[in-house]
């Protein structure tokens, strides 16, 4: 096989197949009905044509039938009056006009079967374009229901291809939901372990936030220490408690140093 019968036979294979998609059986059916319909027009149109002839060939024999009797009768006078020769003419005439009256009845037989023929055929074609017609309705309901079925089974099963890219659509957004999700969680976590500072902050690194922690905590405890020594100590004479508060005034304690803010409050 050479290669352009290939190329043919692959042309004509993949346009069959296409045609066979495109097709619509309901617009086929119309379009099959419609040209029955345009050849029963025809027909119709025919037997009109075939009528009117044989009219026109009937009121020519009714024509030539009074030429016939006129003819008799100039025949007659003429023959009455002693002139043979005008007898003669007339009848010869006469005998010319029977003779078209006779193909005329020929052409008016053969029309009249024809007529016969072509109100047969119209009948006949009637009947079959009617029946057509009621097959052609049954059959187009029988395809729209069983293409509304064909829709509804693939709705139901998701083959369809509007519900098959709604399906992808829903899971690509479940997938972008999931990313997020563990992209915060991944960012939560970073920023709680220190590896990540938060935005907003100081310039200060997870380092020295543990260290301003640990001496504010030495600062608590030396606090607390100074307190209970002063809760546990004798208690002082007027004079030595008003030296000790002189004291205490000239050199006042130093105030505690404010605890850093929790990193909670930072992400807040």
């Amino acid at each position: 096989m050479g290669l352009w019968q290939r190329f043919k036979m692959l042309f004509q294979a993949k346009a069959s197949h296409a045609l066979d998609r495109a097709e619509n059986p309901a617009e086929t059916l119309d379009y099959s009905y419609q040209r029955q319909l345009e050849m029963l027009q025809k027909v119709k149109r025919g037997l009109a044509d075939v009528v009117t002839a044989k009219k026109r060939l009937q009121h020519q024999t009714e024509t030539l039938e009074q030429s016939v009797v006129k003819l008799d009768s100039q025949a007659r006078q003429a023959l009455a009056g002693g002139r043979e020769d005008l007898a003669r003419t007339a009848l010869e005439r006469k005998m010319l006009v029977q003779e078209q009256l006779q193909g005329l009845d020929q052409q008016i037989n053969q029309l009249e079967a024809q007529q016969a023929q072509l109100v047969e055929q119209q009948q006949a074609l009637s009947q079959k374009v009617e029946a057509f017609r009621t097959q052609k309705e049954v059959i187009k309901a029988q395809y729209s229901a069983a293409e509304a079925q064909v829709r509804i089974g693939e709705a139901t099963t998701g083959l369809s291809s509007e519900l098959s890219d709604i399906g992808m659509a829903t899971s690509r957004a479940q997938d972008r939901v999931e990313q997020m999700r563990a992209r915060a969680a991944a960012v939560e976590e970073l920023v709680s372990t220190g590896a990540l500072d938060e935005i907003g902050s100081t310039g200060t690194s997870s380092l020295d936030r543990q260290i301003a922690a640990l001496s504010a905590d030495a600062q608590v405890d030396a606090e607390m220490a100074k307190m209970r020594a002063e809760l546990t100590a004798p208690e002082a004479p007027p004079a030595q408690l008003a030296e000790g508060q002189s004291a205490a005034e000239e050199h006042p304690a130093p105030e505690p140093a404010a605890e850093p803010a929790p990193e909670g409050e930072h992400q807040q």
